[in-house]
């Protein structure tokens, strides 16, 4: 029953390159989905470093159900006030109490999830102030005794506590990583302090038609700092020509001569509508967000490729398959891309079952896209070798994930 069986097949598909029309979209720092995506994220992490100091392992959890409600805000050029807060609320299931030798010890979560999630927006916005325009609420209550034995277990590998499976591919699009890089770029310290009045919500949705490319930036401009329609404009086209220097560095030999940018295109000066924000986030009383609806565990949005559906985000890293088996299928992809050097793509699934130690996935499937005349057994022996290498180091991942070291969103 524990043994993975592991399937390495070729698979007839024109590769991302040679498709005609691809689309990518990133949802970035300050975007409603991004915002609860982490606060969810945050909670688990505290509850996780609280578990493992109190208790000696990570306890279970999975805190992966978050809902952010926008507030209401009232703009204009120069200035601007939030009327009703942001609310955030964190849901889940979690352990809040324990029992030892010496009685039962009430875990203060609700106190250790506010003041992570405070601290995310400290240190990612500039302009939202979390005890002025958040509210943090949170519906956690204890899991199922079953549930809890299978991952508070002391067995020597973890045991999945869901039947799911995680998706990974490799190598990223050019298109991919253009939209990524832009997002980074336009949130970055360096832009943000050359063009202050670009907020922290920045979506990137990127077209490519054949060799043009085309992307499209929604980005919170914040009101007190744009005095006119004159200065919004001009703050506009520093992030155009910031998303083509990107293009030139991205898109090599030419190819960003065929790129395109649009900034907040649902502007119409005529009847005074502009992309405005207090805070830097459409949150503030544009938008409302969902754990899980972002970008996928490399950053990005998808629909050419094979994706899950889940949300790694508050899942626990312990047992919790949904987050641990996209980020382990992801590095497989990109181990085998990279070391065997011999296919175009490489798409990995990975599929728990419940109850299974988690270094012994029911499957791994290894699919790959080829142009060119490879040996196929070799490749298959090589590349099963590295899932089991990789499979073998899932351990590593709890902590470098507590550590903030995993993209995950």
């Amino acid at each position: 029953m524990e043994k993975s069986r592991i399937v390495v097949e070729r698979i007839n598909r024109l590769p991302i390159e040679e498709q005609h029309v691809e689309l990518v979209e990133r949802k970035g720092l300050g975007h409603p989905d991004y915002i609860i995506d982490s606060a969810c994220e945050c909670a688990s992490i505290a509850l996780s470093k609280y578990y493992i100091e109190n208790f000696g392992q990570i306890l279970h959890h999975n805190l992966d159900k978050g809902l952010l409600v926008g507030g209401r805000s009232s703009v204009w050029f120069g200035g601007g006030v939030v009327e009703e807060p942001i609310n955030i609320l964190i849901a889940g299931r979690a352990t809040t109490k324990v029992s030892t030798p010496s009685g039962e010890v009430e875990i203060p979560y609700r106190e250790l999830i506010a003041d992570a999630v405070k601290d995310f927006i400290k240190n990612s916005f500039r302009f939202l102030d979390p005890e002025e325009h958040v509210v943090i609420d949170m519906k956690i209550r204890m899991g199922s005794g079953d549930l809890r034995k299978i991952v508070d277990s002391s067995d020597e590998a973890p045991r999945a506590n869901d039947t799911s499976y995680g998706v990974g591919y490799a190598p990223l699009s050019s298109l991919e990583r253009l939209v990524y890089e832009v997002e980074r770029r336009v949130n970055s310290r360096g832009f943000k302090g050359r063009v202050p009045e670009s907020g922290e919500d920045c979506k990137v949705m990127g077209l490519r038609l054949g060799r043009r490319y085309i992307i499209t930036i929604a980005d919170s401009i914040i009101a007190p700092l744009t005095p006119d329609p004159d200065h919004y404009q001009a703050v506009k086209e520093e992030i155009r020509e910031e998303a083509l220097r990107v293009a030139d560095e991205v898109l090599k030999g030419g190819r960003s001569d065929g790129v395109k940018v649009y900034v907040n295109t649902a502007d119409n000066p005529e009847e005074g509508i502009y992309y405005l924000t207090v805070s830097g986030t459409s949150a503030e009383g544009g938008d409302d967000g969902n754990t899980g609806r972002g970008n996928r565990v490399n950053g990005l949005i998808t629909p050419n490729r094979q994706m899950s559906l889940e949300a790694a985000a508050g899942k626990n890293v312990r047992s919790h398959v949904g987050k641990i088996y996209n980020v382990m299928a992801r590095r497989i992809a990109e181990r085998i891309y990279e070391e065997t050097g011999k296919v175009d793509e490489v798409y990995v699934r990975i599929l728990s079952q419940i109850g299974r130690p988690i270094t012994k996935p029911l499957i791994i499937s290894i699919q790959y896209t080829a142009l060119d005349e490879i040996n196929e057994r070799s490749f298959a022996y090589e590349a099963a070798e590295i899932a089991k290498d990789q499979i073998g180091r899932i351990g590593e991942l709890e902590k470098l994930v507590l550590e903030g070291k995993v993209m995950l969103f």
